[in-house]
């Protein structure tokens, strides 16, 4: 199998990436691997889609580190590759994060994503998909019974409506963003400072103005969900839970959260199936979604993270799972001669 593996930058990569374990796994299989950034695409005169990818000198790691350092470092297979060529290509790019002289990265894989489609790439997740989801605003087209009270304005005063409604204790983040990053809970005793939270959060654009669920004092559940079902291994779910660190009431883990084992119940299942519809349709092969309690507080489709963490726990390699579905698709497409939509096959 021929992959590639579209980042923002290749430079930037980590050794916990769950990128760069999908990317070590990938080649340890035995498969043509390669890793793309964002501006390394072009579009050439005979219609084809190139890129100037790199991939690894040896055929099998057995760590992270060293993995990484040979493909970031002067060891690394520099290549100018067709991406027509490859039978999977997956854009694991935060678009979020591409901000100020690189904002025309935001959108990069999406656009170059579609082009190789025509040629018959397997592009995961369905770059058409991924248009609707640009920001955080995709999260309101899931079903409201499974998530919290939301307002989204730029409004000052219907923030703070919004917030007496709640009782005066509500969350406050970006439309645009990710990692933790502008979140502030207002309460009673912090509301004489509103008006700097609702300028510090706006300056961003958007402000979510989210009911607050107690059950966030214990913290979050990252669960992935594969071709529109809950991602299991070997009777093993992939899924962790975040708990927040000391007064901090974000449990991402940049931002200071911590780690623990999760358990999978019959409610976050449920949670699971009503998103199912919506993530088949919109092709969403591998997502991570965010549960607090019974509700659903984020879902994650561009670079969900975390196939490590929750090995770290269940002691099975997920990212095994990922890869037998990928090479399912493949062969999907090849007894059907590549006669299936992008956005059918995504999920299949």
């Amino acid at each position: 199998m021929k992959i590639g593996f579209v980042v923002n930058e290749v430079s930037t990569e980590e050794p916990g990436y769950t990128t760069t374990r999908l990317a070590m796994a990938s080649v340890n299989r035995g498969y043509q691997t390669w890793l793309i950034g964002s501006g390394d695409f072009a579009y050439d005169p005979d219609e084809h889609i190139r890129a100037r990818a790199v991939t690894v000198p040896k055929t099998k790691y057995k760590s992270l580190r060293i993995f990484l350092e040979d493909l970031q470092g002067s060891r690394a297979v520099s290549r100018r590759i067709t991406v027509d060529d490859l039978d999977v290509l997956m854009l694991r790019y935060d678009p979020s994060t591409e901000v100020g002289l690189r904002s025309w990265a935001r959108t990069a894989g999406i656009e170059f994503g579609r082009l190789a489609m025509r040629r018959g790439v397997i592009v995961l997740n369905d770059p058409n998909g991924l248009a609707k989801a640009m920001n955080k605003m995709y999260f309101q087209l899931f079903p409201e019974e499974v998530r919290p009270k939301t307002m989204i304005t730029r409004n000052r005063e219907e923030i703070k409506h919004f917030v007496e409604e709640m009782g005066g204790r509500c969350i406050l983040k970006p439309l645009q963003g990710s990692g933790g990053k502008g979140i502030f809970l207002v309460t009673p005793e912090s509301r004489g400072n509103i008006n700097q939270m609702i300028e510090a959060v706006s300056r961003d654009g958007y402000v979510i103005a989210q009911e607050y669920l107690p059950a966030a004092e214990e913290g979050d559940i990252r669960l992935f969900v594969m071709n529109g079902h809950p991602l299991r291994y070997k009777g093993k779910y992939a899924a962790f839970r975040r708990v927040r660190s000391d007064d901090d009431i974000r449990s991402n883990l940049h931002a200071g959260g911590k780690k623990a084992p999760a358990e999978i119940t019959a409610e976050h299942l449920r949670i699971v199936e009503m998103v199912r519809p919506k993530l088949v349709q919109d092709g969403m092969f591998l997502v991570g979604l965010d549960i607090v309690g019974d509700k659903l507080m984020e879902i994650n489709v561009f670079s969900p993270g975390g196939l490590g963490s929750a090995k770290s726990f269940e002691k099975v390699n997920f990212s095994n799972a990922v890869l037998d579905a990928l090479e399912r698709k493949v062969d999907y497409m090849t007894f059907y001669r590549r006669n299936f939509d992008n956005t059918e096959m995504a999920t299949l």
